[in-house]
């Protein structure tokens, strides 16, 4: 009779917490979000995709990731600290870690550490007029 309240219990917060999961996934795709990777530190050997929520919030692009109980953004990024190093398309197995017929975008700055972005066609469109279209008079560092 107890390892069946256990069980019970368990079993009772798993399905709680994957309906907080889904509800919050649902949330952020409505407010505007999309699917992004991220991977931070790209030069390690281990360094490993993560999958999230990018939303955009005046002069900052907020990062969810989609396995965390954080109620805040995981990762924010300002635009004026952030320039394209450059832009691939994923290799080998990474096409199977970032959103369908992602482009992986290398961005950096002299502030941050240099990440990976991986977005699909749509978000990427979006992603980079956003990064380009500062207010007048405010000019955003560009690699060459």
């Amino acid at each position: 009779m107890d390892i069946a309240i256990v069980v019970l219990a368990l079993l009772l917060v798993l399905l709680v917490l994957s309906g907080w999961y889904a509800l919050r996934w649902l949330r952020m795709r409505r407010l505007g979000g999309v699917s992004v990777a991220l991977r931070w530190q790209p030069d390690r050997e281990r360094s490993g995709w993560h999958l999230g929520i990018g939303r955009y919030q005046g002069e900052e692009f907020v990062w969810y990731r989609v396995w965390s109980l954080r109620t805040g953004p995981d990762r924010v990024f300002r635009r004026e600290h952030l320039q394209v190093a450059n832009r691939r398309e994923p290799v080998g197995n990474e096409s199977y870690a970032v959103p369908a017929g992602s482009t992986v975008l290398r961005c950096g700055s002299d502030r941050q550490e240099p990440i990976e972005i991986a977005m699909g066609p749509g978000a990427l469109t979006g992603f980079l007029s956003w990064l380009e279209s500062a207010p007048p008079g405010r000019r955003i560092p560009r690699a060459s």
